[in-house]
């Protein structure tokens, strides 16, 4: 039965970092219906947004990515961990503490790995609905920090303004 425990316990843990990686199911920001637009209009305009921000991202694709990122440090982790663990250890005892060892910093980067492809996914996956409702004439979120100025006039700004009259003609022969 022992010989049968590191095995299991790294499949399992395999298993549980992949489950840690996902795709956007949704936006994570609130967009608004524009001025006079019906709620069903609205509806129909998000769900084809929301069906275009997936594709866009690359679909159920990018959350396999993401877990074969994750799996695949972990499985790099184990066998390196192994390899060292049998090199200082010098048998099987320390080839399972090297492997184990392994396994757990290899999935600490695997799933901190995951985390930061998901947030980029995320982030990715809220542009694209946030400029396909825009495009469709709804009100999105903008940063806090945009802020539009007075128009200003040529003169305020010192650009001279242009001679007043008739401009002169052309010389003689030239058209």
């Amino acid at each position: 039965m022992r010989q049968y425990r590191l095995p299991f316990v790294l499949l399992s843990a395999l298993f549980a970092l992949g489950a840690c990686t996902v795709i956007p199911t949704g936006p994570s920001v609130m967009v608004l219906p524009g001025s006079g637009v019906s709620i069903e209009r609205f509806r129909a305009d998000e769900a084809w947004c929301r069906d275009d921000a997936m594709y866009l991202i690359g679909g159920k694709a990018a959350g396999s990515a993401q877990r074969e990122s994750a799996l695949s440090s972990a499985v790099v982790g184990t066998v390196i961990g192994g390899l060292a663990g049998a090199a200082i250890g010098g048998n099987s005892r320390g080839a399972a503490v090297g492997a184990g060892v392994g396994l757990l910093a290899g999935s600490a980067v695997g799933s901190d790995a995951g985390r930061s492809s998901g947030i980029g996914t995320q982030r990715q996956y809220d542009n694209a609905y946030i400029q396909c409702m825009y495009a469709k004439g709804h009100r999105v979120p903008v940063p806090g920090n945009v802020s539009y100025s007075k128009p200003v006039k040529a003169e305020e700004a010192g650009i001279p303004a242009p001679p007043s009259g008739r401009p002169p003609a052309p010389p003689p022969g030239v058209r």
